[in-house]
């Protein structure tokens, strides 16, 4: 029997609001569902054919960076390099002013030379310091005795003692 009565009391609820609340204060010239689908249309359907980036027929220009525009040309945002309203390509962010430079000024094979000369200098370098180079300018120290007792004891690494063999003479 409850269950009865609130079934019944669902559609009353919604004829039980005050008038006030039901009525709108828009005039049916803004508040009208045809003059909303005549002002904001749904977008195109666009096919594969009509729109291949998938962009919704957005105009997207040629992927050029801007800093290869001219500098001196009579831009509205002399900064950036464009004119106002000028669509911007969708990938704007890796071909403005603020990404990294591509650098031109060389080519690969040049780059390549640039650096085995670098490589050759350094060796170069290495290989005549190495030859002019003098040797040790001071001669290692002798103990007497090796400072056996000293060090440690018969079983411990002593230091170097007149008589040994020269350190640094390659035999």
């Amino acid at each position: 029997m409850l269950s009865r009565q609130i079934v019944r009391a669902v559609p009353r609820t919604a004829t039980r609001l005050p008038l006030i609340s039901r009525r709108t204060y828009l005039p049916p010239s803004i508040n009208s569902r045809d003059v909303l689908d005549q002002k904001y249309p749904d977008p195109p359907r666009l096919t594969e054919e009509e729109d291949p980036g998938m962009n919704g027929g957005y105009v997207n220009p040629l992927p050029v960076k801007r800093q290869f525009r001219d500098p001196h040309g009579d831009w509205w945002d002399k900064q950036e390099r464009r004119n106002f309203g000028e669509p911007v390509h969708e990938d704007f962010d890796l071909h403005g002013m603020f990404t990294p430079h591509e650098y031109t000024w060389t080519t690969p094979g040049k780059g390549a030379v640039m650096f085995g000369t670098f490589v050759v200098a350094f060796l170069g370098v290495l290989v005549g310091v190495k030859m002019a180079y003098p040797d040790i300018q001071s001669y290692p120290r002798e103990f007497e005795g090796g400072l056996e007792r000293e060090l440690g004891g018969p079983g411990a690494m002593r230091a170097r003692m007149a008589g040994d063999p020269e350190p640094f003479v390659k035999e």
